[in-house]
């Protein structure tokens, strides 16, 4: 590859079921070049997260499929290469929604400056980013605990479900994670404070793991997941629990919906309030969510944990580990090195 050139990862075909490497395809490309109030971005590092599955079917969703044949998008955090904006300057950091690739170009208006000296620039995509405003939202505006409350995180050990527990606790909330592995409870256990922790992989029966970890029923439900957990969650709300739902990882590589038990007849019962939510409702508070995790985060009362793997070309193996359960905290891509600054 020549300097006037880039790598870019573009959707080779659309997947059926679990998305495999050969939906994927690493191209070569010339090097765009920034047009008027466009800035030229080196990557850094590059997010993946699970709503990229959905991207990847032609069905309508919250998201914009990518095209087959088109590059795929994340979230970066990246060095201001060339400007053509009054905003930016050459070795800048900056953040936002450009491209699995080493180079990209953004307006002006579409990128965000990143602050070297507050935390690592990666926390721009996770405790600093939208996972960590998600887990933010979500437990502050709609789950909204009171102290002494029971609040079940599912993917607690992930990006959004690590923040969304320790918002809570501060909150006053007993937690309950759930994660796939003994590793990753004793993490939130031991790590970030959670008062008690299920390995759903290992427990013969979900229900009885959240009687033991969860006496006093549970007031407010982060979901994460969907399917069994969650079945087995709802089983135990209290009057008035208040529900978030956030993704349904367990559900977005099935090639057929399944049928589950029948729960609208427990929001009877118990008055419980099921929220789905998305973080780009909350944009205009963006700043607010930051401001309080950058000082949860500098009292040490806010633990994060980043999982990386080296190398654009591991983008695809990064973004299948996601299903698999492999990483702890936010799951990034190491694009490069910072040159300037």
């Amino acid at each position: 590859m020549t300097d006037d050139q880039t790598r870019q990862w573009r959707l080779a075909s659309r997947p059926t079921g679990e998305p495999t490497d050969e939906n994927f395809e690493l191209t070569t490309v010339d090097r765009p070049e920034p047009g008027p109030g466009e800035v030229l971005v080196r990557t850094l590092y590059l997010s993946v997260d699970p709503y990229m599955r959905g991207r990847m079917r032609d069905a309508e969703s919250y998201a914009e499929p990518w095209g087959v044949g088109e590059p795929m998008e994340a979230g970066v955090v990246g060095e201001v290469a060339e400007s053509n904006h009054d905003g930016f300057e050459p070795g800048h950091v900056v953040t936002g929604n450009l491209l699995w690739a080493d180079h990209a170009v953004a307006g002006g208006d579409e990128l965000r400056r990143v602050d070297p000296d507050l935390a690592p620039v990666s926390t721009a995509l996770g405790v600093l980013g939208m996972p960590g405003i998600t887990g933010y939202f979500g437990t502050t505006d709609v789950i909204d605990p009171d102290p002494g409350d029971t609040v079940v995180i599912s993917a607690a050990a992930g990006a959004v479900g690590s923040v969304a527990g320790q918002v809570a606790s501060l909150a006053g909330a007993r937690v309950v994670g759930v994660a796939g592995s003994d590793r990753k409870c004793d993490w939130l256990t031991d790590e970030l404070g959670f008062d008690a922790a299920v390995n759903y992989k290992t427990a013969d029966d979900l229900g009885a793991a959240f009687d033991e970890t969860s006496p006093e029923g549970i007031d407010g439900y982060f979901d994460n997941v969907g399917g069994p957990i969650t079945d087995a969650v709802w089983e135990r709300l209290n009057r008035n629990a208040r529900v978030a739902v956030c993704g349904q990882i367990s559900l977005y590589n099935a090639t057929e919906q399944p049928t589950g038990p029948r729960k609208l007849s427990q929001l009877i019962q118990t008055r419980a309030s099921v929220e789905g939510f998305l973080v780009g409702d909350y944009q205009d508070r963006w700043g607010h969510a930051l401001e309080r995790l950058g000082g949860f985060i500098q009292r040490g009362d806010l633990q994060y944990e980043e999982t990386v793997t080296e190398g654009l070309e591991a983008a695809p193996d990064a973004f299948l580990g996601l299903f698999e359960g492999e990483n702890i905290g936010k799951q990034l891509v190491k694009v490069g090195e910072r040159k300037q600054g």
